[in-house]
């Protein structure tokens, strides 16, 4: 597992790194490292990894398995009647085959379909080598720093507009708000390693790396981005304390089952109150404020949106339909609009459940897990920020964005599974 480790830790730190420095091929290195991980670490599984893995993704397994198949589905010739009304329009008024790719650019779907396979990829990988708890406390090591580095250029630029003028606004924040939780988990890990009696002295640097990333993260997401953001990061502040005060106390099931749910009726009430501060269609409800020719626009596309969306990754080459002005470009305002206009109604219904379903297993995983609760308890919280926060902002798009968080999935759901033993 050396190989794929090492693979891991490649993809994570040169997708960020080169995406945040404002290179093109950061996403590409990021790709080609998740596939020689996956690689190695096929031919290095033990039956008792590919065990783990299998309790590890018990909770859903076939999710997995269908979303790049229904990406795939879209580049293969069907029935028009199940395309995109432009499709239809065009075949009415031009005649030829009533069969055709779904997509509207095959180029942006097929590179659609290997990020999500590079995402499936690194979430696999995940698993299989952080089953060792050192490695897992590596990963994670990792993944505060990235983030916090991150966070940083967010606190620089807003500081002085002239410093790190190339980092997206977009992409730390979100890596921001991932931070946030990690340096928060990483200061646990400290606290958890002072209790079993490790060197003071390494405990007390950890703690202190993760206070100084939590401080740059907090002042990230809660100084210099949206109100929404800021609200996202906070349920996840919220999700993690509440398992530490559920472990700490020791609450009966009844008690904690009653805590949950009084935290679960405020995370509905602050939501909703959110989504009825505007109007109009509820994708776009907690995005910036934006023009009223592009709001136009976009609610255009909503409105023509079916179940199987206009292609995967092609937001910016169905928007140019819409636009006026051919040569401009209309950037996605969120992740959820970009997920629903290239996948339809299956694609968001799709993403939503995969969040909704990893956040149940990781929940039950960290209150299960005993010490190690911080490993789980992190990426529930992480999850959940990016399922808020992918109706306020477009950075989970950022393929930078999506491997950190499919490797944060899956360090939770490894560690949430794993034993003594294998550590």
């Amino acid at each position: 597992m050396s190989l794929a480790y090492f693979a891991l830790i490649l993809s994570i730190v040169s997708a960020s790194a080169l995406e945040i420095a404002g290179a093109t091929f950061g996403a590409q290195l990021g790709t080609m490292a998740a596939a020689l991980g996956l690689l190695a670490a096929v031919l290095s599984t033990r039956k008792a990894d590919y065990d783990h893995y299998v309790r590890a993704t018990s909770w859903g397994r076939w999710i997995l398995i269908a979303i790049p198949l229904c990406i795939a589905a879209q580049l293969v010739p069907l029935p028009l009647s199940w395309a995109h009304p432009i499709w239809a329009s065009a075949h009415d008024a031009l005649g030829g085959l009533s069969l055709g790719p779904i997509t509207a650019d095959i180029g942006l779907t097929v590179n659609a379909l290997l990020l999500a396979l590079a995402a499936i990829s690194s979430l696999g990988v995940t698993i299989l080598v952080v089953r060792n708890r050192s490695r897992a406390e590596l990963v994670l090591l990792v993944l505060s720093g990235v983030t916090a580095v991150s966070a940083l250029m967010l606190d620089l630029h807003r500081l002085s507009p002239k410093l790190a003028t190339n980092a997206p606004f977009d992409l730390t924040t979100s890596l921001a708000g991932f931070g946030l939780m990690l340096n928060l988990a990483v200061m646990q890990l400290a606290a958890e390693r002072a209790e079993t009696h490790h060197p003071v002295l390494r405990s007390a640097a950890i703690g202190l790396c993760g206070l100084v990333g939590a401080l740059l993260s907090a002042a990230a997401i809660f100084g210099f981005s949206g109100t929404n953001s800021a609200i996202a990061a906070a349920f996840g502040i919220v999700l993690m304390l509440l398992i530490l005060v559920i472990r700490r106390l020791d609450l009966s099931p009844l008690a904690a089952s009653a805590l949950s749910v009084a935290a679960l009726i405020g995370v509905a009430i602050v939501l909703t109150f959110l989504f009825e501060k505007s109007s109009g269609p509820v994708l776009l409800r907690l995005v910036p404020n934006m023009e009223a020719e592009t709001k136009a626009i976009l609610e255009r596309m909503l409105a023509d949106t079916r179940w199987f969306g206009a292609g995967a990754g092609t937001f910016a080459a169905v928007g140019r339909i819409y636009q006026s002005d051919a040569g401009a470009v209309l950037a996605a305002p969120s992740a959820a609009m970009a997920v629903f206009a290239g996948m339809g109604w299956i694609g968001l219904a799709a993403m939503i459940a995969v969040s909704l379903i990893a956040l149940v297993r990781l929940f039950f995983g960290a209150l299960q897990r005993g010490r190690d609760s911080f490993f789980p308890a992190a990426a529930a919280a992480c999850v959940l920020f990016a399922l808020v926060q992918s109706f306020a902002g477009p950075g989970l798009l950022r393929p930078a964005a999506i491997l950190c968080l499919a490797v944060i999935v899956g360090l939770g759901l490894s560690q949430s599974v794993s034993q003594s033993g294998s550590r």
